[in-house]
C-alpha cells in the first residue's frame, strides 16, 4: 500500500496546513472534471483517501504507528472535503440563500493618556472613523419605498445546480447563482446615499473612561464598539490600546511613583518640614535630620490606584543634598567653626558605587 505522505508529496513532519495545500494542489490536478483519464481517476482516490487519514489527527496518530491505514475504504468524509475545496452542494441538498447582514469588523486605536489620569482614572472624548448605519436606508441597502425581488435565475435559493460527470457517475453540483451572488434576491434600486451597502462612512466622537492603573500596551475592549455591519448588520467590538506618555518629574514602577527631591545642606543635618506638588495636589512630608543623598522617603498612599482597585501605590521621593557652590565670608567662616568642632576624619578611598541616579533606583526598589 502506498506511503501516504509520498502520495501527497510531503514529509512525515508536514503541519496540517502544509497537508491541506498539497491536496488542493493535487485535487485541482487530478479531478475528473479537469482530468478525465482513468490513471488521474485511481491516483485522485488515492490522494483523496491520504488527506482523509492524515488531516484527522487521530487517524494519523494510528497511521504513524502503523495502524490501520485510515478507517474503512477512506471515503466517508469526501463529499466535506470535495465541498471546501470546489464549493457547496457536491452531494448535497441546497444551503439557501446568503443573508446581506453580517456583523462589522471590529477595529482598534490607540491612545495616549498622562500619566496624571492614569491615578484615579479619566474621561476621555476621542474621535473615530468608522462604519455606520445608513440614515436613509436604516441597512435595507434600498431606495426608500422599494425592496429587493425575488431573483428570476435562482428563484430565491441563491444557489443554482447542474449536472457534472465524475468518476462516481454524474453528480449534482451546487453553485452561488451568478445573478443575485447567491443572496436569492435582486436590489434593482439601491440606496444612493450608500451604495446599496446599508452603511456609510463617519467621524464621530464617544465618551471612552481611562480605567485606574493602566499602563503602556493595556487594552480595553467596548462590545459593540466598532463598525456596523453591511445590511445594517450587528456592530463589531472597538479595542483601545493605551500609552502612558512620559512625564517630566515622574516615573513610575508598578502602582508606585518615584521622583527626586533637592534639599539643602542644613535642612538634610537639622531635618525640616517639605511640601512639593504631586499629580494630584501638595504633598507634605518630613525630612528627617541626617538624610543622605540618595535616601527615600516614602509616602504611603500617594501613587497610583491600581487597575480594578481602590488601593493605591506609595510615591517615593529620593533625596539629593545640594552642596553650596558659594559661600559669603561670614557663612564660611561659621562651616569652618564647625568643622573644627566635629573633628571629621579625612576621606578615605571606599568601595565604588554608580552614580547619584543608579544608586537611587536601586534604594527605590529597596524602599517602602
Amino acid at each position: 500500500m502506498a506511503d501516504h505522505y509520498e502520495t501527497l508529496g510531503v514529509s512525515r513532519e508536514a503541519t496540517t496546513d502544509e497537508i491541506k495545500k498539497a491536496y488542493r494542489r493535487l485535487a485541482r490536478e487530478l479531478h475528473p472534471d479537469v482530468n478525465p483519464s482513468e490513471e488521474a481517476a485511481e491516483r485522485f482516490k488515492g490522494v483523496t483517501h491520504a488527506y482523509d487519514v492524515l488531516s484527522d489527527p487521530n487517524e494519523r496518530q494510528r497511521y504513524d504507528m502503523g495502524g490501520d491505514q485510515g478507517g474503512a475504504g477512506g471515503f466517508g468524509g469526501f463529499s466535506d472535503v470535495f465541498e471546501t475545496f470546489f464549493g457547496q452542494g457536491f452531494g448535497g441538498g441546497q444551503r439557501g440563500p446568503r443573508s446581506r447582514t453580517e456583523r462589522g469588523d471590529d477595529a482598534m486605536i490607540r491612545v495616549d493618556v498622562e500619566l496624571g489620569e492614569v491615578i484615579f482614572g479619566a474621561q476621555r472624548d476621542i474621535t473615530v472613523n468608522t462604519a455606520v448605519l445608513c440614515d436613509t436606508c436604516q441597512g435595507s441597502c434600498c431606495q426608500p419605498g422599494t425592496s429587493p425581488v425575488t431573483c428570476d435565475v435562482c428563484g430565491g435559493s441563491g444557489q443554482v445546480q447542474r449536472q457534472v460527470r465524475s468518476l462516481f457517475g454524474n453528480v449534482v453540483t451546487a453553485h452561488p447563482c451568478g445573478s443575485c451572488h447567491g443572496y436569492g434576491t435582486i436590489i434593482e434600486h439601491p440606496c444612493v446615499q450608500c451604495s446599496g451597502k446599508g452603511r456609510v462612512r463617519e467621524r464621530r466622537t464617544i465618551k471612552i473612561d481611562i480605567p485606574s492603573g493602566i499602563d503602556t500596551g493595556t487594552r480595553m475592549q467596548m462590545r459593540g464598539g466598532g463598525e456596523v455591519g453591511p445590511g445594517g448588520g450587528p456592530n463589531g467590538d472597538l479595542f483601545i490600546e493605551f500609552r502612558v506618555m512620559h512625564h517630566d518629574i515622574f516615573s513610575r514602577e508598578g502602582n508606585d511613583l518615584l521622583a527626586t527631591a533637592q534639599v539643602s545642606m542644613v535642612d538634610a543635618m537639622l531635618g525640616a518640614p517639605a511640601t512639593v506638588a504631586g499629580l494630584d495636589g501638595e504633598v507634605q512630608f518630613e525630612v528627617p535630620a541626617g538624610t543622605q543623598s540618595g535616601d527615600v522617603i516614602t509616602i504611603r498612599a500617594r501613587g497610583v490606584q491600581g487597575l480594578h482597585s481602590t488601593t493605591r501605590g506609595d510615591l517615593k521621593v529620593a533625596v539629593q543634598v545640594i552642596t553650596p557652590t558659594k559661600l559669603s565670608g561670614r557663612e564660611r567662616e561659621l562651616v569652618r567653626k564647625l568643622g573644627d568642632m566635629r573633628k571629621d576624619p579625612a576621606p578615605t578611598l571606599g568601595e565604588f558605587h554608580q552614580g547619584f541616579f543608579g544608586k537611587v533606583r536601586d534604594r527605590f526598589f529597596r524602599a517602602g
